[in-house]
């Protein structure tokens, strides 16, 4: 059983890495002996080698490793970016780019916990131009704030149980994630009948279905080229010159806004705009955006616009579809978009060279829709934002528990509150 106290904070002790661990700095090995073989030699990581996984992931072999880390080693990443880590599952040659640290006496998981906390230290004094990069003699002469063996045991326990709490709920998420996906596929191919349930399939009752250009789909629901449906806008150009006297800077979204499903505003751009250009682009609530062009998984994208910034215009790059909503509602057309019917027409129809791809404004006119009655559209937004919801909450739960392990293990780790055992 554990406690959290104030007494005794001045029994930890300020050491430097170099005095309690051992530190092996990654070396690139000769080209010659690598391999994407991973039967040929020693699992070889370079660089920043999935350090969002648990385990790291090989993607390559080494026949003549020069530098090795073992089993239970914490990676970190010595060059940008800075100070990541993660705990090796087994033996692996690092390349440069990569240190392997082993301490000598230490839970393996509190001492990652505790590496990871210090990436902030790591990163003032971090040094480059091109990027940033730090030395064996930065990580020898690191701080840490060591605490008693005493705790050391009760403070992995703790760590443990954060994280195995915020996997649970990650796991969780996941889970909710393939239900989406699966729930998506039937309604969008077998939809929901008056009952409010989901027809049956069509082989067991091909009598509701009739055979469409894209496959079988219920007998009332209409094949439409999104242009009859739609307002489709290309955005305003970066660069140009403008019409009219500019306005003050007005934010815009660029293709890196516009994810698949959701938008990712964390950087905004601004632009110079006339008025005119501004009323001409400016987003309303139920656009729906799709991208240009990008790779391959990602043209098309379909994401709703939902006032999530007062004035917002967007980037040629990106498409403005603006439904008539008694025909084609916003949150439909971005499920099918985001359906395998919707990313197998962008696909097949888009000018492609390596690893990206394009459509214009003529084919997105005729995208192909398979279209319910309104009522019935409305009914499968309902099922998809009840599964939404909860997918929601779970994140919200998992943002909530990692502020508060970022709060604990300041607290924790720099001895502010302290753990003991009491029996």
């Amino acid at each position: 059983m554990h406690s959290f106290g104030e007494d005794r904070v001045s029994e930890l002790q300020t050491l430097k890495l170099s005095e309690i661990a051992h530190i092996e700095m990654g070396q690139s090995p000769d080209s010659n002996y690598v391999t994407d073989n991973l039967a040929l030699g020693i699992p070889f990581l370079q660089g920043n080698a999935e350090f969002g996984e648990i385990h790291p992931t090989p993607k390559y072999s080494c026949s003549q490793p020069q530098k090795l880390c073992k089993a239970h080693d914490i990676l970190i990443s010595v060059r940008a970016p800075v100070g990541e880590v993660n705990i090796a599952d087994q033996e692996y040659c690092i390349g440069r780019g990569l240190a392997a640290i082993r301490f000598h006496s230490m839970p393996v998981k509190l001492a990652a916990k505790i590496i990871e906390f210090t990436e902030a230290s790591l990163r003032k004094v971090a040094q480059g131009t091109t990027f940033e990069a730090i030395s064996k003699y930065d990580l020898l002469n690191l701080e840490i704030e060591v605490h008693p063996e005493n705790e050391k045991s009760f403070l992995n326990e703790i760590v443990d149980s954060i994280d195995t709490n915020i996997r649970q709920t990650e796991a969780i998420i996941a889970k909710l994630q393939q239900v989406k996906k699966g729930l998506l596929h039937d309604l969008l191919t077998r939809g929901i009948d008056d009952s409010g349930q989901l027809r049956p399939p069509q082989h067991l009752a091909p009598e509701l279905y009739k055979e469409t250009s894209q496959g079988h789909f219920p007998i009332d629901w209409e094949e439409i080229p999104l242009g009859q449906m739609a307002e489709i806008v290309s955005g305003v150009t970066v660069g140009g010159n403008g019409k009219g006297s500019l306005v003050s800077d007005v934010p815009y979204l660029r293709v890196a806004n516009v994810q698949d499903g959701y938008l990712d505003l964390s950087e905004i751009k601004t632009i110079k705009v006339s008025q005119q250009e501004r009323d001409r682009y400016l987003l309303q609530y139920g656009d729906v955006l799709m991208n240009e062009g990008g790779d391959f998984d990602k043209l098309g994208r379909g994401t709703v616009w939902e006032n999530q910034i007062p004035i917002c215009i967007h980037q040629n790059h990106v498409f403005r579809v603006r439904t008539d909503a008694n025909k084609l509602r916003p949150f439909y057309l971005a499920y099918w978009s985001a359906s395998t019917f919707g990313k197998r027409y962008f696909i097949n129809s888009s000018k492609q060279t390596t690893n990206l791809a394009s459509i214009n404004s003529k084919q997105l006119h005729a995208y192909p829709i398979m279209v319910p009655p309104e009522h019935e559209q409305l009914a499968i937004e309902g099922r998809v934002a009840s599964i939404n919801q909860k997918i929601e909450i779970e994140t919200a739960k998992k943002d909530k528990l990692k502020k508060q392990k970022s709060g604990l293990m300041n607290d924790l780790l720099t001895g502010k509150v302290r753990v003991t055992s009491l029996l």
